[in-house]
């Protein structure tokens, strides 16, 4: 097998200086990842100028429930790269072939899965966050349009999986700048030209999706490529789903956990009302954007560890690891200070309620400076999920992120109904979870999780 074919975009990360590498990788994700935010924030910004607070509202609402259900299978899907990245590491083709087919077939169920539960069970899942009433017509609107689509977004997060676990970081970024500016496109054509409502957002979302999906699929049915996808052999291979699952239900369960979190803290959020539910929405787009060069770099970090694990370069690892990490905390804080001195502008940039604005910068401030954390978090969950130990990262964030953080804020809302001690509620469990991580990190065998399975490579 050709290891290397940089006019297809498959790399091979074992060779060359790893600091080179995981930065040449990392960039390409970055702006893919930014054009990502750019796709979901379009939606935000545009309705929010054009409709109004309420609209607006409306759509932040269903942001953290979107990310409940979409992210356990894109979870998924990332451990199903490792499995990829480590048989490409090992050089065994037919392996990473079975692990692509398989991992295509469980996008197209789960995609097909999402949308029956999507549409029908709307209404109670937004009712159960203690949604506004007056934001409720157009949430159940905008979510169920959504969710007709979101087969989509399940393929293009699957597809994305298997061009980066094969090094490719570059080409899924091309075809997220086409879906993007096709996205920012229709949205002003939809809701800024002709008016409609925010369910034209969320078809706008669907559509553009669909075309970067589309385009995905050109690339991977090319014939006589490694990454060759034959429509006939897209099924489940019973070993490869094993490994898939094994690596990456955990990383899915991880992915539900914040999100489950997330909507928790939502609907203790909205029951501050709607400037309050608008303003949290504003934030979660910003914190996307601001996030993005430290989850590029945890990507790097998870196919790198996994293709130089398959090739049994420990000491390459470790050097990597050590860099990636570095490099995400250092970037989290300097992006932490601009957030702190901007964060009014950035904020009405969205909306320039004073409401909107005051509690947006509030938390912002709060939470910002403590991007260290949250970064160096991330980054040792992308080791133990290239390693091979996705369970750890699903223990400490179920632990830690969901109970504890759920828990802290149940209690201190009782006693206190301030929405400032909602803010605190991040900062306090992501500064937990990092030192169990570096515990962990510094006192473990990460770097053998996958020795024991040495057999199964070959």
């Amino acid at each position: 097998m050709e290891a290397t074919d940089t006019k297809n975009g498959v790399k091979d990360l074992t060779v060359g200086n790893p600091y080179k590498v995981i930065l040449a990788f990392a960039l390409p994700v970055f702006l893919s990842q930014l054009f990502q935010q750019l796709y979901n924030a379009a939606d935000t910004l545009i309705v929010g100028q054009f409709l109004g607070t309420e609209s607006l509202g409306a759509v932040s609402s269903s942001g953290n429930l979107i990310f409940l259900l979409v992210s356990f299978f894109n979870g998924t899907a990332m451990g199903a790269g490792v499995v990829i990245s480590r048989y490409f590491g090992a050089k065994n083709e037919q392996k990473v072939k079975d692990a692509i087919h398989t991992n295509i077939a469980f996008g197209l169920v789960s995609g097909v899965f999402l949308t029956v539960v999507g549409v029908i069970f709307t209404p109670y899942f937004l009712q159960w966050m203690n949604t506004d009433a007056r934001l409720m017509p157009q949430a159940v609107e905008y979510f169920r349009y959504y969710f007709i689509g979101v087969t989509a977004t399940v393929m293009y997060n699957i597809c994305r999986s298997i061009m980066n676990a094969l090094g490719d970081s570059k080409r899924p970024l091309y075809y997220l700048i086409f879906s993007s500016v096709l996205n920012i496109a229709l949205d002003l054509l939809f809701v800024g030209l002709f008016g409609w409502g925010v369910w034209s957002a969320a078809v706008a979302t669907v559509i553009s999706q669909a075309a970067s999906v589309v385009l995905c699929f050109v690339y991977l049915l090319k014939k006589g490529h490694i990454y060759t996808v034959e429509v006939k052999k897209i099924r489940f291979h019973k070993d490869l789903l094993k490994e898939i699952l094994r690596f990456g239900l955990p990383a899915g369960v991880q992915n539900s956990v914040i999100g489950f979190a997330n909507v928790i803290v939502q609907s203790q959020i909205n029951t501050f009302e709607m400037y309050a539910t608008t303003a949290y929405g504003v934030y979660s787009k910003i914190e996307g954007f601001a996030f993005l060069p430290i989850t590029s770099f945890t990507m790097a970090l998870t196919t790198f560890i996994s293709q130089n694990l398959g090739a049994q370069k420990h000491e390459r690892v470790k050097k990597g690891a050590r860099f990636g990490i570095l490099m995400g905390v250092a970037t989290a804080e300097a992006i932490a200070i601009i957030l702190y001195f901007t964060a009014p502008y950035l904020i009405m940039a969205f909306d320039t309620n004073p409401q909107v604005v005051e509690l947006g910068t509030l938390q912002i401030r709060t939470v910002s400076l403590f991007y260290f954390l949250l970064a160096y978090s991330h980054s040792i969950a992308a080791v133990c999920r290239g390693a091979g130990h996705s369970l750890v990262p699903m223990i400490i964030m179920l632990s830690v992120w969901c109970l504890l953080r759920i828990l802290y804020i149940t209690i201190i809302m009782h006693f206190i109904h301030q929405i400032i001690y909602i803010y605190w509620a991040y900062p306090i469990t992501w500064g937990i979870s990092s030192i169990i991580y570096f515990f962990y990190y510094m006192f473990s065998n990460w770097i053998h999780g996958f020795d024991e399975k040495k057999d199964s490579l070959s």
